[in-house]
């Protein structure tokens, strides 16, 4: 019986949608043309590339016509196509570089005495600026469009974990209640606690260091694997500027000499995705593993490897190897953001782990690219006509916000999450929330004493931003 192999286009399809894509698909030469002529950022070397582009078409100017190596006698002004290519490549700055390297040539190549071409060098520049203005505005817009895009994908691909693990956990509880004594659910929630590293302490828990990460529960996380994929033998090496360790984080099963040089090793740390003996003529390679599996963060940063030296031989197929696949990356995502999370917890015990790490991830967000987003508070009183327009406002909140449901004595409060949301973005809410009050009880927010309190998530946002926000409205109870 062959396993098949988790990387086949085929096999996917019969499989259905999967958790994640686990091999990237190459890029087309298109593709590369498309971003080399047209980039989404300036690159580091932009000052050098510009230079030498606008060095070597003076060069060629200089030696097909030096007596008027600028071409200021001809009809239209050809050289300051140079500056205006470079300044819609890479914005204002490069451009008018180039453009005083025409000024430049002008000094070397032109006798001294020889009228300055004020018209000439002015509308250049003027043409440069504008063309550089504008590639500025859209490069600008581009990177912020990009770093949007990175967290919806981020969002997109939890949320596609989760389909699948709730589809798999109803398939395992049809076939496997009677053989396994936990559910899949259960083991969601152990790999929730372990990658935030709550219920114990960083020693109990074998929190290991790494390249300024931890590995909360290293142990306790293979054990969990091994248990739920059937993986007799294994190991769990750290990985360091994508180089495996020496040294076991934990092992199950008898101990192994592990091989760093093993060509399967090797291509799950290339690819950054799950590796087995079917994948890329893996079985002809002579490699001692059976299946390597690479932990990373939610920012690809691999942290560590899981090393399969053994497993039940019914076990290696699709479904268990990207249940494997998906397991790792679940608790992989939770590491990037659990400090954070974890300080979130500490500072306010009630606060649910879901909205503690969606506000960690638009913190980083902001401080990346200056995207923000907000926090709004409605604080109604608590008594029966208050609570149905509470639980009114509640169930009509949008899909993308992470709603937080908090009572107190006095008052119920809903703290929704909006991610990219600024002040206009809120405003919009709170003016359809009131809309809707308006026309489903003909009141308002003053009329019904519904309190109004909002935050900005930005990049120095912490845990002591909500808890004030908290303390804000829990203070006019």
């Amino acid at each position: 019986m062959n396993a098949p192999t988790v990387a086949s286009r085929d096999s996917a399809a019969h499989a259905g949608p999967g958790p994640r894509n686990l091999y990237k698909t190459p890029t087309s030469q298109t593709g590369r043309l498309r971003r080399f002529l047209a980039p989404l950022s300036r690159r580091p070397f932009a000052w050098i590339e510009a230079g030498a582009f606008t060095g070597v078409v003076l060069a060629l100017a200089w030696f097909a016509n030096r007596a008027d190596p600028l071409f200021v006698g001809s009809g239209f002004p050809w050289l300051w196509l140079v500056p205006v290519i470079v300044a819609l490549r890479y914005g204002v700055v490069l451009g008018a570089g180039s453009g005083l390297m025409l000024a430049g040539l002008w000094l070397l190549a032109y006798p001294t005495g020889t009228v300055w071409p004020t018209t000439y060098f002015v509308g250049g520049f003027i043409l440069t600026i504008v063309a550089g203005h504008f590639a500025d505005t859209w490069i600008r817009r581009g990177e912020r469009a990009s770093a949007v895009n990175d967290y919806l994908n981020e969002r997109l691909s939890a949320l596609t974990d989760n389909h699948y693990l709730l589809r798999l956990s109803h398939e395992r509880l049809e076939n496997d209640l009677l053989a396994r004594p936990t559910t899949l659910r259960d083991s969601i929630s152990e790999l929730r606690a372990l990658s935030a590293g709550l219920g114990d302490s960083a020693a109990a828990s074998g929190a290991v260091p790494l390249a300024g990460h931890t590995l909360p529960g290293a142990a306790r996380l293979l054990e969990f694997v091994a248990r739920a994929c059937q993986i007799e033998v294994a190991a769990l090496y750290p990985v360091r500027d994508g180089k495996p360790g020496r040294a076991p984080l934990a092992t199950v099963g008898e101990s192994f000499e592990f091989e760093r040089i093993d060509p399967l090793v090797e291509l799950a740390l290339t690819t950054g995705k799950l590796a087995h003996l079917k994948s890329e003529n893996m079985l002809a390679s002579g490699s001692s593993y059976v299946v390597c599996a690479p932990l990373s963060s939610a920012n690809d940063e691999i942290l560590g490897i899981v090393v399969v030296k053994r497993m039940a031989f019914l076990s290696l197929n699709h479904d268990n190897l990207q249940l494997l696949h998906v397991l790792l990356g679940y608790y992989g995502d939770g590491v990037e953001h659990g400090r954070a999370m974890h300080a979130m917890l500490d500072a306010i015990p009630d606060c649910p782990r879901q909205f503690a790490l969606e506000y960690a991830r638009l913190v980083q967000l902001h401080a990346r690219s200056g995207i923000e987003s907000s926090v709004v508070a409605l604080s109604f009183p608590r008594d029966e006509a208050h609570d149905s327009l509470y639980e009114h406002v509640l169930r009509r909140g949008r899909t993308v916000d992470f709603a937080w449901p908090r009572q107190t004595a006095r008052s119920s409060l809903l703290v929704n999450l909006m991610p990219l949301a600024d002040s206009a973005g809120v405003a919009g809410y709170l003016a359809r929330v009131e809309s809707n009050l308006r026309n489903q009880f003909d009141t308002d927010f003053d009329r019904a004493r519904i309190g109004v309190y909002t935050v900005r998530v930005t990049g120095e946002s912490d845990e002591t931003n909500l808890a004030e926000l908290l303390h804000r409205v829990t203070g006019h109870d």
